[in-house]
């Protein structure tokens, strides 16, 4: 058994525990969700620690075309609100608390939240990435004033208005089409030549009159006063700079896994991401990851989905052998 100390903010006592369920499950986005449905379905009555935001970044995702199942596309928000009753039916209980520490030394395993805390028999790991940052002069100050992780969240602000789109992959042109609704121009830097997203979306992407590339370049500062004025941009190659006008700024640069809780504990990659095997067993037995926690490399709706499964099957199969 792993005996790593807890994280550091863990209580040594929190009182009488909210309760100790065979299954615990935390974050309600694909992974988590599908985890609570196959562990409902055994009779295992798993409790799921809903996080910051149900459904995780899919809810976040205004049409997921890419699920099968739904050959005219689903909004994200109601493909979540599916899987959340199709778990409920079953018997899984979400709860609308965050893990904040756990100790994982010892068998009931111990999770801190803001209510309390659980012992639980098993753990299913599936609390998702965040989206990084640049870490570039006036992006924290204008989070909120014309910066953005979510175009499906604030495109409606930048009606008839000009964005900067960051980023190069799935998400950044997704985004950006997304953004072609309301804005009057959507211009995409990107550090490389070429694009990583998929050739359906760099297909839709050149065809739509509305975006344009920089290519090669980075965005250095974001500058305003009270609202996003401009990007300074940089060319990777020449080196050379300058100032592009712009209202607003959605970054789309990948993802930092929210694992930071896990520290110490279980085994992770350089990135930060939980190493699991083909069982989706971390390195502590009866801890098991599921979704984008693990996952740098896929990073869909249906494979967070299946992993999730996955888990749950394990935890089922972990629970019979160690009664």
């Amino acid at each position: 058994m792993n005996s790593n100390p807890p994280s550091s903010d863990f209580s040594a006592s929190s009182g009488e525990p909210l309760g100790r369920p065979r299954v615990l499950v935390l974050g309600s986005g694909p992974a988590g969700l599908s985890a609570a449905l196959y562990a409902a379905r055994a009779d295992l009555k798993p409790r799921v620690l809903v996080g910051m935001q149900l459904g995780g970044q899919v809810s976040l995702t205004h049409v997921v075309e890419n699920y099968p199942g739904f050959p005219e596309g689903v909004g994200g928000v109601e493909l979540v609100e599916l899987f959340q009753k199709q778990a409920e039916r079953f018997g899984a209980s979400l709860e609308m608390d965050t893990a904040t520490a756990v100790d994982l030394s010892q068998r009931p395993f111990r999770v801190k939240t803001y209510a309390g805390e659980y012992l639980a028999d098993t753990l299913i790991i599936a609390t998702g990435a965040t989206p990084r940052h640049l870490e570039v002069p006036g992006e924290s100050e204008l989070t909120g004033l014309g910066v953005s992780y979510c175009g499906t969240c604030d495109g409606w602000f930048f009606k008839d208005r000009d964005v900067v789109v960051v980023g190069g992959g799935d998400s950044a042109l997704e985004e950006g089409l997304f953004l072609t609704r309301y804005a009057s121009s959507v211009t995409i830097v990107h550090r490389r030549d070429a694009l990583r997203a998929s050739t359906i979306l760099q297909r839709r992407a050149r065809e739509n009159e509305k975006i344009s590339f920089i290519w090669n370049t980075v965005v250095t500062e974001i500058v305003g006063q009270d609202k996003v004025e401009a990007v300074r941009l940089k060319d990777v190659v020449s080196g050379e700079e300058r100032l592009h006008p712009t209202d607003g700024v959605f970054i789309f640069i990948g993802h930092t896994p929210n694992t930071e809780i896990f520290q110490g504990q279980l085994e992770m990659d350089e990135g930060g991401y939980i190493v699991s095997d083909n069982f989706m067993q971390t390195s502590t037995p009866g801890v098991f990851v599921a979704g984008e926690a693990t996952d740098p490399h896929f990073r869909q709706v249906i494979v967070s989905a299946g992993m999730g499964a996955a888990a749950a099957i394990q935890a089922t199969h972990y629970l019979e052998e160690n009664a």
